[in-house]
Formats: C-alpha cells, sequence, structure tokens
C-alpha cells in the first residue's frame, strides 16, 4: 500500500514508486550498515534507521516529493532516488543509492536521471543539484556522467562537508 501521493515514473528497466511499508527493511539494513551507508548517513541503530524511513514518508507530505524506491521491472527493490530537501540543505538535492548487489548495472544512473527529469517536467525545478560527501568517487562519476559539476563545498550539519554539484538546467539537457 502506498504511503504516499508519489507517483509511479517508469523507465526502460526501473519502476521508481513511492515508499511502502515493505520497503522499510532493505531501508533499514542499507542505512545500519556502515560500509554502505556511509555516504548516505550511517545509522546503526535500528530505531533511527527507522525513522529515517519515517521521515522519507513525511518529506513527501511536506514537500510534494521525496525518494521513491527503484524497483526493477522484475520486483526487485534495488535502492531509492529523487529530490530531497529537508532542513538545513541549501537547495533541493538529486540524490541516489542502490542496494547491495544491485551496482555495476546502470541502476543508479537510470534512476536519477528519471527523477531528475520528472522534477524538471512535473515540478518546475530549473535546477538540482547533488551533495555528495569527499571521497564518494562512484557518486562523483555518476554526477559527472549526468553532466553535473563542482560548484563549491559547504558545510552539511547532518553530512559534515560536502560537495555540491550542479546539474543541467532543463533546457541544457535538451
Amino acid at each position: 500500500m502506498p504511503l504516499t501521493n508519489a507517483p509511479r515514473l517508469h523507465s526502460q528497466k526501473l519502476i521508481l514508486r513511492g515508499p511502502e511499508l515493505q520497503d522499510a527493511e532493505p531501508i533499514i539494513a542499507f542505512l545500519q550498515d556502515e560500509r554502505r551507508s556511509t555516504g548516505f548517513g550511517h545509522l546503526p541503530e535500528r530505531g533511527a534507521a527507522w525513522r529515517w524511513f519515517a521521515l522519507n514518508v513525511g518529506h513527501w507530505h511536506i514537500h510534494g516529493y521525496g525518494y521513491f524506491t527503484i524497483e526493477t521491472k522484475t520486483g526487485e527493490i534495488a535502492g531509492i532516488s529523487g529530490i530531497w530537501n529537508p532542513e538545513t540543505w541549501p537547495e533541493p538535492e538529486l540524490g541516489w543509492v542502490v542496494f547491495d548487489g544491485f551496482e555495476g548495472r546502470g541502476i543508479a544512473y537510470e534512476a536519477a536521471c528519471r527523477a531528475r527529469l520528472w522534477a524538471y517536467e512535473n515540478l518546475g525545478f530549473t535546477t538540482l543539484t547533488s551533495n555528495i560527501v569527499p571521497g564518494n568517487e562512484r557518486s562523483i562519476a555518476l554526477a559527472k556522467r549526468m553532466g553535473a559539476f563542482f560548484e563549491r563545498n559547504y558545510y552539511n550539519s547532518n553530512m559534515g562537508e560536502d560537495m555540491l554539484y550542479r546539474h543541467p538546467s532543463p533546457e541544457a539537457l535538451t
């Protein structure tokens, strides 16, 4: 059962949909895995990870956008991607995460491109950023592959030092 009014977006290999209760366990497992979640926000305590899941549901209700669950066309929950803008963020961010076993298949790229297109076409955004923890080379490479460029460093009160990558405008993508 959907927990938000998020649309279902389709791409070649993926479905992006709003969070559902069945998504809690894979997201909690990701957030509790220090190796995998360090660049996103490691939450070792289950209760804190559960609260992040609930925070994403609330984010959708407050902003009308948030992290979509990435589902493969075969029904596997592969990660999350979407637009994130909690208190203290400098502006809306396009983010992505793929879960263990889903790397190297182009899932993050395909999901992030689809979420960005939705933000531009349906939400009227004219720009987006991706905020990346220094040293997260895979996310930096993905941001660059999407045409984003390094704009500046800034201090994120949740993550510490972050690098802000600016995505091309909708007009630049056409």
